[in-house]
């Protein structure tokens, strides 16, 4: 399909959305903080319960699932739901996959949704219990498998083949930081110098305790329809433009069939996703990139082709993503300030862009941007549209 225009081009739309508190501890259930996103997210579209026929949410952590979720909330009818066992990887995918249902008429109005205990309940990178699967079976008994782990050896790479600096990495999350300020829902809104940065707690090199995202208990929703449906909502529509989703070399773990450390799924899919785009580069307004770590804001700002690769610390070092840059990347504070929700938080900060309702940091004219998906060797794209 490559080359060809997406068959999802601008037939669905983003008519809703919601979120709860972003806290270190909700006191509450999964399942509570899923339903008051939900809830919210139908509230935003203008709709009532028994309009939403579809759910779909990814799991890996935690997370309630669909038919829990529909079950408390009375649905009067289900007809489609969707449960992926996957992380990060899927944030975009998940949004695709409910643009096809409504698209393809197996639903009119299907809610996406990522809600976890983060902090308080089960943790990214603790083995006690979790995975021993495949590859993990050999590095766990090691204390090795951690996402500050994998993801720290391609940074040093990175950091060894192009001579990208820690500085560079603080840059990004002094960036973020400031733009966090900016927005009441982010748990980290005081300043970050780079002598704080600097002297920040080691978790795995070349990261300290200001490269990772925040351990969050929270919950995201957001309420995919038709285009001409949500044209009749109460906010302005935001347009799903073109979405890519998939894997490079090597789909998962072990990285024995990845032929480069310094690179990623992100040279093809930006590629692909371009090609298949009435946008281009050149039109994206605001980027939400998926800030894992401070590293991953640079690997793919080079890796989609925002500028060429071993730039992408010196392009962060010159203020290109801060607001009022060349490209703005994740006003709302990213991953790394405002909360983790496995990446769909970043979904809901594109459509309050594209709608005008940032506030402070609200992004001059924005009329296209671009929302990532990663994990490991995985990941997805996609471009939403006010227009």
């Amino acid at each position: 399909m490559s080359g060809e225009p997406d068959p999802l081009r601008d037939r669905t739309a983003i008519s809703g959305i919601g979120y709860t508190a972003f806290t270190r501890d909700s006191g509450v259930p999964v399942a509570r903080l899923a339903l008051e996103a939900v809830v919210a997210a139908i509230a935003d579209a203008g709709l009532s319960r028994d309009e939403i026929d579809g759910l779909v949410c990814f799991h890996d952590n935690d997370s309630a699932l669909t038919r829990e979720v529909a079950s408390s909330l009375r649905l009067p009818r289900l007809r489609w739901w969707s449960d992926a066992s996957v992380g990060g990887n899927f944030a975009v995918a998940a949004v695709a996959q409910a643009a096809m249902a409504v698209a393809t008429g197996l639903a009119d109005n299907v809610v996406v949704y990522r809600a976890m205990n983060g902090r308080s309940g089960k943790r990214m990178g603790q083995f006690g219990g979790g995975r021993t699967d495949g590859a993990y079976q050999y590095m766990a008994p090691l204390g090795f498998g951690s996402p500050a782990q994998i993801f720290g050896m391609f940074a040093q790479r990175h950091m060894h083949e192009f001579g990208t600096t820690r500085e560079q990495l603080g840059k990004v999350a002094i960036t973020l930081r400031e733009h966090a300020a900016l927005n009441p829902r982010a748990m980290r809104r005081e300043p970050l110098s780079m002598e704080q940065y600097l002297a920040g707690r080691p978790i795995a090199l070349p990261f300290t305790l200001f490269d990772c995202c925040l351990e969050t208990d929270g919950a995201v929703a957001l309420v995919v329809s038709s285009r001409e449906s949500a044209a009749d909502g109460p906010h302005r529509p935001v347009t799903i433009h073109a979405v890519v989703h998939g894997a490079g070399d090597s789909p998962r773990l072990p990285f024995d069939g990845w032929a480069d450390f310094s690179t990623s799924c992100f040279s093809r899919l930006g590629r692909e996703l371009f090609a298949k785009s009435a946008v281009q580069r050149d039109d994206i307004d605001v980027a939400l990139l998926y800030d894992a770590f401070t590293f991953e804001v640079i690997h793919q700002l080079e890796e989609i082709g925002f500028c060429a690769r071993g730039e992408g610390g010196p392009y962060v070092e010159s203020g290109a993503i801060a607001l009022g840059g060349e490209l703005p990347v994740n006003p709302h504070g990213g991953l790394l300030s405002e909360a983790y929700i496995h990446g769909l938080n970043h979904t809901i900060e594109a459509v309050q862009q594209l709608r005008g309702d940032a506030d402070a940091r609200q992004v001059t004219d924005a009329r296209h941007a671009l929302v990532t998906a990663y994990g490991f060797v995985s990941g997805g794209l996609m471009i939403l549209t006010n227009s």
